[in-house]
């Protein structure tokens, strides 16, 4: 361990910095010379959630559309947006002393509601901007030995593809790609399971897979591949396992579910969709044992890192979510409110969210399967499915069908893949309702 000899400038600098915390600076907890308390303005009260109108009551969503596309990019509920400007405030009075009195405060904040949303340790966690930074962080930093592999689907997403791509050129690893399904509409969890074990060789280090999938709204038993791996990796040394990595952007959110239930190894996520979470924020998590596998690419600028850098203190471990995190300066009024989205999802019950989004989805699923022009290809059943519906309308492509329903003053979105759906997606801004206006918009189609 290198040594620090403490020096007249060093004495000056340390106390500087027991000075700045005994005040608060660094927690937040510190009024400034005129009085001031920057960000941390009186909060609302927590709105009484009693209905489902209740809670879409918290969104400033255009009230004259039926939002069937709230997946792609959230819109703000009213706890999320008081929080940003509260943030912004204090930013924009005095950005300086708001990022030095709140910064570790908030952050901590952060990674507190997110590992009680997931049932996590907070340093576990790393802060993202988007589920592609950290499906880049993640497969950009792998260690992989000579002769090693990853093994994924063809079924995922251009962020997922073009990471592991990029990672395999850098190391000469192998990517390979297997089919879980050819029929979306009749995946099974058995066939996508069996497939995927069958596949995994002894030099299988990565298994690379999206818990739903944007591309047919079919969601994986993640849980099921998680226990298969385990029987596989029993007789594997560590370094050798196969580790289950998940981009999970389209099941946080909306599942009943804790990662100690999942089983995977990685879970990466956007928060900025499910989860109603500020615009440009996600995480990444790991398990204790499988952090190793991953390197940090981008520097952290976690105090404690920083400071034995600047030989403020001696090495010491740091908490492998903060390496993980990367450093610089971030859109913080946004970073520093996603703990009101956690809240949020949490004070509404997981439960209660989950049923809902998988009630209505199962309204729409089961409407537009009844319609003869209509080719449904996402499976109907809550098991393999979560808040994504995918289909076709007879004799008419996917854009004009969303450009149709828009003009009905429905958001409908395609898929960004090679093969081309129309995808409606009931969220909590939408309601039974909406639902029924939706179909009936759709079998309209027909006569068209």
């Amino acid at each position: 361990m290198q040594e620090i000899t403490p020096t007249p400038d060093l004495d000056l600098r340390l106390q500087r910095r027991q000075f700045l915390v005994r005040t608060g600076l660094f927690l937040g907890l510190a009024a400034l010379p005129d009085g001031k308390m920057w960000a941390h303005a009186k909060e609302s009260a927590p709105a009484r959630l009693q209905s489902w109108e209740d809670v879409r009551a918290l969104f400033n969503a255009d009230r004259d559309m039926i939002h069937m596309a709230a997946f792609y990019l959230a819109s703000h509920p009213k706890p999320v947006r008081e929080a940003i400007e509260r943030h912004r405030q204090g930013l924009d009075s005095n950005p300086v002393m708001c990022l030095r009195q709140n910064e570790a405060k908030n952050e901590t904040e952060v990674l507190s509601a997110a590992a009680e949303y997931l049932g996590a340790s907070p340093g576990d966690i790393a802060l993202t901007d988007s589920t592609t930074m950290g499906l880049g962080l993640l497969y950009g930093g792998l260690t992989l030995r000579p002769g090693q592999e990853i093994l994924t689907t063809t079924h995922d997403h251009y962020s997922t593809e073009t990471s592991l791509s990029h990672r395999a050129s850098r190391t000469g690893a192998l990517v390979r790609r297997v089919q879980l399904y050819h029929e979306p509409a009749e995946a099974s969890i058995s066939q996508m399971v069996d497939t995927l074990m069958q596949s995994v060789r002894p030099q299988t280090r990565i298994v690379a897979v999206t818990w739903v999938h944007s591309s047919t709204g079919v969601k994986l038993p993640i849980r099921e591949i998680a226990e298969g791996l385990s029987k596989i990796n029993a007789g594997r040394d560590q370094v050798d396992r196969a580790l289950l990595c998940v981009d999970g952007v389209h099941g946080l959110g909306v599942e009943n579910i804790t990662v100690g239930d999942l089983g995977c190894d990685f879970l990466v996520a956007g928060t900025h969709k499910w989860m109603f979470g500020p615009r440009g924020t996600g995480l990444v998590w790991g398990k204790p044992d499988a952090w190793p596998v991953a390197n940090p690419i981008i520097p952290t600028f976690y105090e404690p890192a920083y400071e034995i850098w600047m030989k403020y203190r001696k090495p010491e471990p740091i908490p492998v979510g903060a390496t993980m995190t990367p450093g610089g300066f971030h859109s913080f009024e946004h970073r520093w409110a996603l703990n009101e989205a956690f809240k949020l999802h949490l004070q509404i019950g997981k439960s209660r969210i989950a049923e809902r989004i998988h009630t209505l989805n199962s309204q729409l699923k089961e409407g537009l399967a009844k319609m003869k022009h209509v080719v449904l290809h996402t499976p109907l059943s809550p098991d393999l499915s979560a808040g994504i519906v995918c289909f076709e309308v007879r004799g008419m492509g996917p854009i004009p069908v969303v450009q149709r329903l828009m003009q009905k003053k429905i958001v409908a979105t395609v898929t960004p893949y090679a093969t081309l759906y129309a995808r409606l997606s009931p969220s909590l801004l939408t309601s039974s309702a909406d639902v029924d206006a939706t179909l009936k918009a759709v079998a309209e189609l027909a006569a068209s």
